[in-house]
């Protein structure tokens, strides 16, 4: 589609347009879904089109179409540039774009095994293999699993961008990932629920090293000893230990989430929600000396992986949090020509029919060097949180809750009882001043996260090393 991309940018140039860029996206994506063992949906979905943004007159536009000849990409490109034009006369400010360095490249990811070589009734098996050692393990353990909802979705996307700054970036990449929800049950002990995600730039490979039959079969055996065995949490002051699971969810939500550049100035504020940060938050202490939050899409095999975004931009690490200290926001060209920045590659678009906006890649907390043993040395009296039944945050990304699942005391340095709901509670900055030691190996899981209006669930990825946090007020739920 190259030569109708350049088309559609120089005919918005010759309108009179500052800035245009045309993007043309196809996303290819087959789903299926077992549903308490019942094959319930299997879905293939196909969507392609172009898109085009233009600047006029300090006014920014924007528009899609899925008719892809050069009549109807034309006529999108009169609207579009006839709408900037419309925006910018009634703007205080002018949008611009901030520089950003010419790049022409392809990034192509070929999979070992690819997704469409691999029948729709072979990945529907491997779901039902798992839900049968599910079942059978869940029988064992004396235990009933109420739900069971198991999916897998296999993506492909292909996207070229070129704009008027003489950028053409042309990308395919292939996603795998499975999203799994329990529900486990035990007369007089009530019921625990467990969400699991895996997700992986690959193709069916990925989905093969997961080993979804064991994996599950593990999860419904850790369901039952807590339903059978876990006591009763009573809370207090104590440390606490959080499994990379965990890890991974508060940097996205406490540190991804604040840093967004469109957030800090308000445009989010009616849809995905506000930010504890402000403009001049750059050099603001957040957390101890060991807190380093980083967000990086160039990581391969992670669901959040890119190399370039939706405005030709390369991608690279930014660190959020920096020795406890915010460091950097993420930014697109628009946002970061307000704060008197240059864009980080964080523009992302999931369709061709919505706008690019500020998006996090692959967020977490970098590895310390304390061994898993050594994270509990010296806590006489803590909690281990390995990973969380349910969670909350405010709009500001200030106040926060987690509410675990599988955790265990930790008495004199090691590893005890099972112990239920522990519930920590707590703000943003007292979260990571908290922080006095961090593990040496790291692990990630996927997600997609939802923003933007139309909301856009984009493939990110979330992960950490074990953290122990000093000293924390923590409670019991019932």
């Amino acid at each position: 589609m190259e030569d109708i991309l350049e088309m559609a940018v120089q005919r918005a140039r010759s309108l009179g347009a500052s800035y245009a860029e045309a993007r043309y996206q196809s996303d290819i994506k087959e789903s299926i879904l077992l549903k308490n063992g019942t094959p319930e949906a299997t879905s293939v979905e196909t969507m392609r089109g172009i898109a085009i943004r233009a600047i006029m007159n300090g006014g920014l536009g924007f528009g899609s179409t899925n008719v892809l000849g050069r009549r109807s990409v034309n006529a999108l490109v009169d609207r579009v540039v006839k709408g900037a034009g419309a925006a910018g006369s009634v703007r205080k400010s002018p949008i611009v774009m901030s520089p950003a360095q010419t790049t022409k490249a392809d990034h192509i990811i070929r999979p070992r095994i690819p997704a469409e070589n691999v029948p729709l009734e072979s990945r529907l098996e491997m779901l039902k293999e798992a839900d049968s050692y599910a079942l059978e393990a869940a029988e064992r353990s004396d235990i009933k699993l109420a739900g069971r909802y198991l999916s897998t979705d296999a993506l492909s996307t292909e996207r070229t961008v070129i704009n008027s700054d003489g950028s053409m970036v042309h990308s395919i990449v292939p996603r795998v990932s499975v999203h799994i929800f329990l529900t486990a049950t035990l007369p007089g002990k009530g019921a625990m629920q467990r969400s699991i995600s895996h997700g992986e730039v690959a193709g069916w490979e990925g989905a093969e090293r997961w080993d979804l039959p064991a994996s599950l079969a593990k999860e419904t055996r850790t369901l039952s000893r807590a339903l059978h065995t876990a006591k009763t949490f009573k809370g207090g002051k104590m440390d606490v230990v959080l499994g990379p699971e965990v890890v991974g969810l508060i940097a996205h939500e406490s540190s991804g989430h604040p840093a967004e550049g469109d957030r800090i100035l308000g445009r989010e504020a009616a849809q995905a929600g506000e930010t504890y940060l402000g403009k001049d938050s750059i050099g603001l202490r957040v957390g101890s000396d060991l807190v380093n939050v980083v967000d990086d899409p160039t990581l391969t095999r992670t669901f959040g992986h890119y190399l370039y975004d939706e405005e030709g931009v390369k991608a690279r690490r930014r660190y959020l949090i920096k020795g406890g200290i915010i460091n950097e926001f993420l930014h697109n060209r628009e946002t970061a020509a307000e704060f008197g920045a240059v864009s980080n590659g964080s523009s992302r678009s999931v369709e061709f029919d919505r706008e690019p906006i500020v998006r996090m890649g692959n967020t977490f907390v970098e590895p310390g060097d304390r061994s898993f043993e050594e994270m509990f040395e010296g806590v006489r009296s803590g909690v281990y949180i390995k990973n969380f039944m349910e969670w909350n945050i405010d709009d500001r990304r200030y106040n926060q809750k987690y509410v675990g699942l599988e955790a265990y005391l930790i008495e004199s340095g090691k590893i005890s009882s099972m112990v239920r709901n522990p519930v920590l509670e707590i703000t943003t900055p007292g979260l990571w001043k908290a922080v006095d030691a961090i593990g040496d190996e790291m692990e990630f899981t996927s997600a997609y996260c939802g923003k933007g209006d139309p909301m856009q669930g984009i493939p990110v990825g979330t992960g950490g090393p074990h953290i122990r946090l000093k000293g924390i007020r923590m409670e019991g739920a019932p």
